[in-house]
């Protein structure tokens, strides 16, 4: 048997998008080509999401910190980096999600499925 856990506090941090990259673009028959660098990645989210699977936060007690992965570097030709992946905290249905530095309340998952970001 478990234990019934009501209150957690977890840190959260999403990911960081990638860096650009520069690059010139150099042919043969065209003078000055001009600049052609990618753009990095968007980092991920960590989102959480009410899921009626769960009946208590005893998992999140165990594992504090959750972060989203990290954006992928630009590339030439243009090229976009990767974007990183979300992280997804399933939790209970009626959770409510707090700030905990500035205790404002930052969404009420009362349903099955609906979710709120809360590292972007």
């Amino acid at each position: 048997m478990t234990a019934f856990i009501d209150h957690v506090m977890v840190d959260v941090t999403a990911g960081n998008g990638g860096n650009g990259c520069v690059a010139f673009r150099r042919e043969k028959f065209i003078p000055r080509g001009g600049p052609n660098g990618g753009d990095g990645g968007k980092g991920g989210n960590v989102i959480i999401q009410a899921s009626r699977r769960i009946g208590t936060l005893v998992d999140l007690r165990y594992q504090k910190t959750y972060q989203a992965e990290n954006g992928g570097p630009g590339q030439g030709s243009s090229r976009t980096g990767k974007s990183g992946q979300d992280t997804m905290i399933l939790v209970p249905p009626g959770t409510i999600v707090k700030d905990a530095r500035t205790g404002k309340i930052c969404g009420e998952l009362l349903e099955d499925g609906t979710s709120c970001v809360v590292a972007a």
